[in-house]
């Protein structure tokens, strides 16, 4: 019996956020959850993650909290474990968790390099290591799952001192299209959200001057995205019929240029 209501399109669903603990991870986990899905929220921040289960369970929904480091491998994959005891395997998984730390290639801030590496690239990897078996079983039982990569506009524009950051979100956005085309088959929809300025805490992570003028200076002209907004996204993209996959979604401020 299907547990999907025109109200609930999710219903019956398992979906993990990572990243849960603030902006577009969290505001993705409670749209879910509202959609239907049984949530699991993964982070590092364990105090924000159970007031975000509370808050989802005392509005009707049902959410997990695990705190975990994206970055080591062996805590998502018991993580995984715990999901799938709890809920069963996971048919939908947002990969969102990510930094950003722009600063001037010549400035040589090669620990900031590696953090965004480690996390933006190597904690995704991560993620969809332990969790894309999930998805395949969870798609040959219920006949659709979907993996939904947070990348950024910044994957196909230039933005001066943003190199490093770019370049891992083009690793996202190219990533994602291959493993459509190898996951498709199997029923398991690969979409990719590249959002522009969304107010979310990447902002507060910056410290380069540069950097923070130009983004001072964007939020004086321009009403930037409220994570809700890419939250809304995912959820419509979650909820379509399993024939239809959007491959990329581009969500950009309408004042942004580019």
């Amino acid at each position: 019996m299907s547990l999907h209501t025109p109200a609930q399109p999710l219903g019956g669903r398992v979906a993990v956020v990572t990243g849960a603990s603030s902006g577009i991870g969290a505001a993705t986990a409670e749209k879910l959850a509202a959609l239907g899905a049984r949530v699991a929220l993964l982070a590092r921040r364990a105090d924000r993650l159970e007031e975000l289960a509370t808050r989802i369970e005392k509005d009707g929904g049902s959410a997990l909290a695990i705190p975990v480091d994206v970055t080591d491998a062996a805590a998502v994959r018991a993580a995984a474990d715990r999901i799938r005891a709890r809920f069963g395997s996971a048919d939908l998984l947002v990969n969102n968790a990510g930094v950003m730390l722009p600063a001037p290639v010549e400035e040589l801030a090669t620990d900031q390099w590696q953090r965004q590496i480690d996390l933006n690239i190597s904690g995704l990897m991560n993620v969809i290591g332990a969790f894309t078996p999930h998805l395949v079983a969870a798609a040959a039982e219920r006949g659709v799952a979907d993996l939904v990569n947070t990348s950024s506009i910044a994957a196909q524009n230039i933005f001066p001192t943003f190199a490093v950051y770019s370049a891992t979100k083009a690793y996202v956005s190219h990533l994602s299209r291959h493993l459509r085309a190898e996951l498709g088959a199997k029923q398991v929809r690969v979409s990719t959200v590249e959002p522009g300025i969304v107010e979310t805490e990447l902002q507060s992570h910056v410290t380069d001057a540069g950097a923070q003028q130009w983004l001072s200076h964007s939020r004086e002209t321009m009403e930037w995205l409220a994570p809700q907004d890419v939250a809304d996204t995912i959820g419509f993209l979650a909820a379509l019929p399993p024939r239809a996959n959007l491959q990329q979604v581009t969500i950009m401020p309408t004042g942004q240029p580019a």
